[in-house]
C-alpha cells in the first residue's frame, strides 16, 4: 500500500487538476450545512467600489483615466486573480504604498528580508484596500513558500472582506497544510467547500485533495516526520536558520526518540510472549539442556539528553535504520538517513 504524497507545489497540484475532470467525491466529506454561506461580489459592485474609493482619495483626471483603462481591459468574466489584480492596480494608481506592493509582487523575490508593510494593518488604511491588499500580498507569499509570512496576511481575514473569497479560504488552506497546522487547515477547506458552487473548480479540485491529505495526517508517524523534515529544508533554503528551525529539529528528534522506543517496546513484549524462553542468538555447541543462574536485569539506555542522534555512533545508528527499514517503507530510511547526515554536517543542529 502507498503512502498519500505531500502536495509539493500548488502549481503541479493545480495542472493535475485542470488535466483530469474526475470528481474526488470519495476523498471528502460533504461540507457542513451549519457553515455560513458566501458569495462572490459582482465585477460590477467591485468596480463601484473602486472608483467611489479613487473619489475619496481627490484622484485627478490622469489617475481615473488610467483606471477606466484598467477596467475596460478586463475580461467579460474574468478569473479570481484578475480581479484582485485590477483592483490593487486601481489602488497603485494613487496609493504609493500600494504602488510599492504591486511592484514588488510584479518581480521575483531576491533578497531573503521583505520590506515594512506595517500599513496593511494600520486602523488609517481604508479596509477595503488593506483587505484586497493583504490577500493579494498574501499569495505572492504563498507562491514563493514564504508560508509563515503568508499566514500573517491571510490570518483574519473574512470571506465578506475581499474581492475575492475563494482565492482567500483556499490559500489560507494550502498555507496551514505546508504548516502541518491539520485543524486549521480542515477548517479553512471546509469553510471553502461550504460554498463550492460559487468556487473555481480548480480551487475545489484541489482543496479536496489537500482535505483528504491533512485527514490522513497523524503525529509523531514517519509520514509526518519527513514533511517536518521538508519543512525544515525549506526554511534553511530561504536562510530561516533561526530559533523555529531549531524547534522543529528538536520536535523532529523527539519523534524519532518516541518511533524507535515504541518498537524497542515491540521487540520486548515479543520476547516476552514467546514461551517464557530466552533464547541465544548463537545454537548450544552440544546438544543439552541449557541453565542460568543470572536475574535477567538490563542495563536501561536514555537516549534523551545524552546525545544527539546524528551523534550516534555509526553502528548503533546502522542497527536502528535497519529496523525502520523492516517496519516501513525504504523511502522513509533514505529520508532519516538524509537527516542524519545533515544533522552530522551541522554539528547537530
Amino acid at each position: 500500500m502507498s503512502y498519500p504524497k505531500t502536495v509539493r507545489t500548488i502549481v503541479v497540484v493545480t495542472l493535475f487538476c485542470l488535466l483530469t475532470t474526475t470528481v474526488f467525491a470519495d476523498v471528502t466529506d460533504a461540507p457542513s450545512k451549519e457553515l455560513p454561506p458566501w458569495q462572490p461580489p459582482s465585477v460590477q459592485d467591485v468596480r463601484a467600489k473602486a472608483f467611489t474609493w479613487l473619489d475619496s482619495q481627490g484622484a485627478d483626471e490622469s489617475a481615473r483615466a488610467a483606471a477606466k483603462e484598467l477596467w475596460s481591459n478586463l475580461p467579460e468574466a474574468p478569473t479570481d486573480a484578475e480581479l484582485l489584480e485590477c483592483l490593487a492596480g486601481t489602488f497603485a494608481l494613487v496609493d504609493q504604498h500600494a504602488a510599492a506592493l504591486v511592484e514588488l509582487c510584479s518581480k521575483p523575490r531576491r533578497r531573503p528580508t521583505l520590506p515594512n508593510h506595517d500599513w496593511l494593518i494600520d486602523d488609517k488604511t481604508p479596509p477595503l484596500v488593506a483587505a484586497n491588499m493583504r490577500l493579494f500580498y498574501g499569495r505572492w507569499l504563498a507562491h514563493r513558500s514564504l508560508f509563515d509570512e503568508s499566514l500573517e496576511q491571510l490570518a483574519g481575514l473574512q470571506p465578506d472582506e475581499v474581492v475575492a473569497p475563494a482565492m482567500l479560504l483556499f490559500y489560507r488552506g494550502v498555507v496551514y497544510h505546508r504548516l502541518l497546522d491539520k485543524e486549521s487547515g480542515l477548517a479553512a477547506l471546509r469553510r471553502l467547500l461550504a460554498g463550492a458552487e460559487s468556487s473555481p473548480r480548480r480551487y475545489v479540485a484541489v482543496a479536496r485533495l489537500v482535505q483528504h491529505d491533512l485527514k490522513m495526517l497523524k503525529a509523531d508517524t514517519l509520514d509526518h516526520i519527513s514533511r517536518r523534515m521538508d519543512d525544515i529544508r525549506r526554511r534553511l533554503d530561504l536562510g530561516r536558520a533561526g530559533e523555529k528551525v531549531m524547534q522543529i529539529e528538536d520536535g523532529v528528534i523527539a519523534s524519532l526518540d518516541k518511533l524507535i522506543k515504541k518498537i524497542e517496546d515491540e521487540q520486548s513484549n515479543c520476547s516476552c510472549n514467546s514461551g517464557g524462553n530466552i533464547q541465544s542468538g548463537k545454537p548450544a555447541q552440544d546438544s543439552r539442556i541449557l541453565g542460568g543462574k543470572g536475574r535477567g536485569n538490563v542495563t536501561r539506555r536514555s537516549f534523551q539528553g545524552e546525545a544527539d542522534w546524528g551523534d550516534l555512533p555509526p553502528k548503533q545508528r546502522e542497527e536502528t535504520l535497519q529496523q525502520i527499514g523492516r517496519d516501513f517503507p525504504a523511502h522513509y530510511r533514505d529520508v532519516i538517513e538524509q537527516y542524519f547526515r545533515r544533522l552530522a554536517t551541522d554539528g547537530g543542529r
